[in-house]
């Protein structure tokens, strides 16, 4: 069992976690090219596009840390350093993107605060975003300390 909830958990942020990432990161230079070229329905679309991945794929993510949980639990690791580190990130990568990400790419596409400040700000939040999941993938993968094995 402990297989198939390492394997769904992983699979979970492949498919999940990756799309945001990338979309994240593509969107502050695409809402600058949308800034400049206000008539062009190309780049307008291809911003809410990045916009609507990030939404669903956010929403889909959260199956990540479900299936993290089950297999942490499974492995018997729940109270290891590693992993409560890990899901302190995992938690404030989460806020990151539902506070910080989100609402700012919605308020680009909505017209207000659509300035170049904005995407520069836009992109340091994602970049935090995207920083605290590679650290969660590192801790992940080295799992410091652990007896489990790596």
């Amino acid at each position: 069992m402990t297989k198939f909830l390492l394997t769904v958990h992983v699979l979970a942020a492949i498919v999940a976690i990756g799309p945001v990432t990338v979309a994240a990161s593509m969107f502050p230079p695409a809402a600058r090219r949308a800034m400049a070229a206000p008539g062009d329905a190309r780049a307008t679309e291809t911003v809410r596009l990045l916009h609507r991945i990030c939404r669903v794929y956010a929403t889909v993510g959260v199956v990540v840390p479900v299936f993290g949980f089950a297999t942490a639990s499974s492995m018997g690791v729940l109270g290891d350093a590693w992993l409560i580190v890990s899901i302190a990130l995992t938690a404030l990568a989460a806020l990151v993107l539902v506070a910080l990400v989100l609402p700012r790419q919605s308020a680009l596409l909505e017209g207000s605060g659509g300035s170049r400040e904005a995407t520069v700000r836009l992109a340091m939040f994602t970049g935090m975003f995207n920083l605290l999941w590679a650290a969660v993938t590192v801790l992940m993968i080295v799992r410091p300390g652990s007896t489990t094995g790596a």
